[in-house]
């Protein structure tokens, strides 16, 4: 009934009824816009709120790596320390000349070339590289160190040294004419000139065998080095050691003195290898520094 009232005023006043008709579809084509705009708006603000999202999530994932990266650059210069540390400690057991290895020192680089940003996945393959040649280089070295040690070893516990400081031989390996009454006599061993009480060294590492009296010795102390290699000590006054007891290479072990058959204050000297005594003068020429910086007679 409603509409057939508006079609009937619709006919009578037509001017009236198109002016109606256009105040409501500008209201209505007015609402659509803005309803349009509304949704293009949550929709750009939606992506916008994603987009930050994901530089966000970027950020995380690019921080995650640098720590990762940071985590394996301590661990690399960890592993440069110790074995900077390895390297100057083999410096200092080869005896090599001071400056030769300098570990502490920066390496000298260069080249020509122009410069790029590194790749992340490249970074990482170097690193790997380094991480490589860092674990080679340290079972080099400690394979060297073992090797270096073992030689010390050997050296040590070889009777190189004199068994008293700042001394001299007075008497010679092998024939001699008896001191008492003439006559000949083989000798074993090397006299050195000492007075009593002078420190007698132990002439390399060892333990000590035997120490008491043997017949013409007098007080005598004999060191086990290994190696088949045995020293012994006569005519001492005292003996400083027992048997049993480890002793170091230019360790005391007893006091020069004149027991036994002997005519006067000395250190005899004698070196056994393999139960066969031999001279004592292939070992002492090869290092005398013992004699050169042992303790001094006074």
């Amino acid at each position: 009934m409603l509409v057939g009232r508006v079609r009937a005023e619709a006919l009578r006043r037509p001017l009236a009824a198109a002016g109606v008709l256009l105040a409501l579809g500008a209201l209505l084509g007015a609402g659509a816009r803005s309803v349009i705009g509304m949704a293009q708006l949550q929709a750009l603000q939606a992506a916008e709120a994603a987009r930050q999202g994901e530089v966000a999530r970027i950020r995380r994932d690019a921080q995650r790596e640098v720590n990762a990266l940071a985590a394996r650059l301590a661990e690399l210069q960890a592993q440069a320390n110790r074995l900077n540390a390895l390297g100057a400690r083999l410096t200092r057991a080869g005896e090599l000349a001071d400056g030769e290895f300098d570990f502490d020192k920066p390496v000298g680089q260069g080249g020509g070339g122009t410069s790029r940003d590194m790749p992340a996945a490249e970074l990482r393959q170097q690193l790997d590289q380094l991480e490589d040649d860092y674990r080679r280089a340290d079972t080099q070295l400690s394979v060297l160190e073992s090797l270096l040690f073992n030689r010390q070893l050997d050296l040590a516990a070889l009777p190189s040294r004199a068994p008293i400081a700042g001394s001299y031989v007075t008497s010679g390996f092998g024939g001699r004419a008896d001191p008492f009454g003439g006559g000949w006599q083989f000798h074993r061993g090397i006299d050195f000139e000492a007075r009593i009480g002078d420190p007698v060294l132990a002439v390399a590492d060892g333990v000590v065998s035997f120490a008491g009296v043997r017949s013409g010795y007098g007080n005598v102390i004999e060191i086990d080095h290994g190696n088949g290699y045995v020293t012994r000590y006569a005519h001492n006054s005292r003996l400083e050691k027992q048997v049993g007891d480890l002793v170091r290479a230019g360790q005391e072990i007893a006091k020069a003195g004149s027991s036994g058959r002997s005519t006067g204050a000395h250190v005899h000297f004698e070196v056994w290898q393999d139960g066969v005594v031999v001279n004592p003068r292939k070992f002492l020429g090869h290092n005398d520094a013992l004699a050169r910086h042992g303790p001094q007679r006074g």
